[in-house]
């Protein structure tokens, strides 16, 4: 069973926890890297789960230690993101991935204009693309640059919410 639930501010240690985590386990996924989140503050971390779209996942009733997290944010343009996802090794396969996309579309369901969900993933993360497909996430076409190795490409995906 997988229980996902909102970030809320006594779990920044947490939340720091699987996001070092994740970087770390998966540098080429992410627009950041675990140099500059590693200098995080309390505050910083804090500030991350104030805008009341993180969302961390628990397996089997064990909520002592996140399972996975994924975000989600609203752009400038108005258009809504998922960002920040990532499962921890010993709960792929469970559904955790599933409940966290789920998560982040019914909170951007809850908010203004919202029509569709976006995401940026890394071209050779075949695994997380085959999971966003199953979520119904279909590639745009846009591509750009990862931001913290550009090197590696990203391309854009999306569903109607």
């Amino acid at each position: 069973m997988v229980l996902v639930r909102k970030a809320v501010p006594g779990d920044w240690e947490a939340l720091r926890d699987i996001r070092l985590a994740a970087l770390r386990d998966a540098p080429d996924a992410f627009g950041s890297t675990y140099a500059e989140q590693a200098r995080f503050t309390q505050d910083d971390w804090l500030n991350r789960i104030a805008g009341d779209s993180t969302f961390l996942a628990y397996l089997d009733g064990d909520d002592s230690e996140p399972a996975g997290l994924s975000g989600g944010y609203r752009d400038d343009d108005g258009s809504y993101h998922l960002v920040s996802m990532w499962v921890h090794s010993r709960a792929r396969g469970h559904g955790v991935g599933e409940a966290l996309i789920d998560a982040v579309a019914n909170w951007a369901r809850k908010q203004p204009n919202a029509a569709a969900l976006h995401l940026w993933v890394t071209e050779t993360n075949k695994h997380a693309r085959r999971l966003y497909e199953r979520c119904g996430f279909v590639a745009t076409g846009e591509r750009q640059p990862l931001p913290s190795n550009p090197s590696l490409e990203e391309i854009a995906m999306s569903r109607p919410l």
